[in-house]
């Protein structure tokens, strides 16, 4: 399977959707008495919308989709918000609109985010199936087409993130390996 597909044959293990409204933010997701040097950097991740969703950490699983809606990520660039996502393994995120600086985090730790708004079409706990290098998300009704990522993340989806891409590459996705002299 091509890296970066979420796609299972197991429906027991297939992705969630868990659907959130407008305006979800930095603190929604982990709020700050819980940052990685209050609750530690082993467990930080178990608060992730510990007042808006309580049971969502101990029953997300690896892949699983988040629906929302318009605004997602605003507040504070507090990247460890989007890193409690990550220890979680979130599959993607989907939502109209993205705070600008949240939206960065995610795709520097290697967060799909997905800009299209599907809170009229998923139903919150239903399963899904997201190919994130081409954008296809099917459930149980039909499928949509999510705009596909650019050329410069899946490459750096296809290392991790943004990150891992550079240390492995020495330059950024999307640009031109150096010339050998």
């Amino acid at each position: 399977m091509a890296p970066g597909c979420l796609l299972r044959r197991d429906t027991a293990r297939m992705p969630r959707v868990w659907k959130f409204g407008d305006s979800v933010n930095t603190d929604d997701i982990l709020p700050g008495k819980f940052a990685p040097f209050m609750a530690g950097e082993d467990v930080f991740q178990s608060f992730a919308f510990h007042y808006t969703r309580p049971e969502f950490a101990a029953q997300v699983r690896p892949g699983d989709v988040l629906i929302g809606g318009r605004n997602w990520g605003l507040g504070s660039s507090r990247e460890y918000a989007p890193q409690a996502l990550k220890k979680l393994q979130i599959g993607a995120i989907v939502a109209p609109s993205f705070a600008r600086i949240h939206y960065r985090n995610l795709l520097n730790l290697g967060i799909s985010a997905f800009e299209a708004d599907l809170t009229g079409v998923l139903e919150d706990g239903e399963t899904v199936t997201l190919n994130v290098e081409t954008g296809v998300l099917t459930h149980p009704r039909g499928t949509v087409q999510l705009p596909p990522p650019p050329e410069f993340l899946r490459e750096a989806l296809a290392e991790g993130s943004i990150l891992a891409f550079f240390k492995k590459h020495g330059r950024f996705p999307g640009e031109r390996p150096d010339p050998v002299d």
